[in-house]
């Protein structure tokens, strides 16, 4: 009987290890397509990317910047944002055109106003996560609006809480 449990044990573990083999490879099929995504999008933005360690350090070694959470304010950046960020809704879809609807009735004007007079202070955008493009959008409408020193945050507010990073919250 011990030996059947064995020899069960045994048969369950290089089933599940063969799976995850095989998982693995169709993982980083979908790493690759987010990785080149992305790798596009800041060729075309013409923004620089911030990691989730760098932006932590930034933050803690105070360095002057405004950081803009793309997410949508009661589902997201009222639960949990990167502490001090200010909130800015972009679409999802690349937005090619500004669109009010698509921006909370929100104009380029009003993105410019919280972007501040200063063109060369060092602005960060997140979103959610990586594949999310709501922070591609921001930072290429910051881009567009003349500030030139635009960073996107790719892994957005699911890297940070990953990292076990503090978040902030709205009352």
């Amino acid at each position: 009987m011990k030996r059947l449990i064995f020899a069960l044990l045994l048969i369950l573990f290089l089933v599940s290890a063969a799976i995850a083999w095989d998982n693995k490879f169709e993982k980083e099929v979908k790493t690759e397509t987010s990785a080149v995504k992305l790798t596009r999008e800041v060729a075309r933005g013409g923004y620089d990317v911030v990691t989730t360690e760098e932006l932590k350090q930034w933050i803690d070694a105070g360095k002057e910047m405004l950081i803009v959470d793309t997410m949508p304010y009661v589902a997201s950046y009222k639960k949990a944002h990167v502490p001090g960020a200010k909130q800015f809704l972009f679409p999802i879809p690349e937005m090619n055109q500004w669109d009010t609807n698509e921006t909370a009735g929100k104009s380029q004007q009003d993105y410019a106003a919280l972007l501040g007079p200063d063109k060369e202070k060092p602005i960060v955008v997140y979103c959610g996560f990586v594949k999310c493009t709501r922070s591609h959008n921001g930072a290429v409408w910051a881009k567009q609006l003349g500030y030139k020193n635009v960073y996107r945050y790719p892994g957005g507010i699911f890297a940070w809480k990953g990292a076990n990073y503090e978040t902030a919250q709205v009352n």
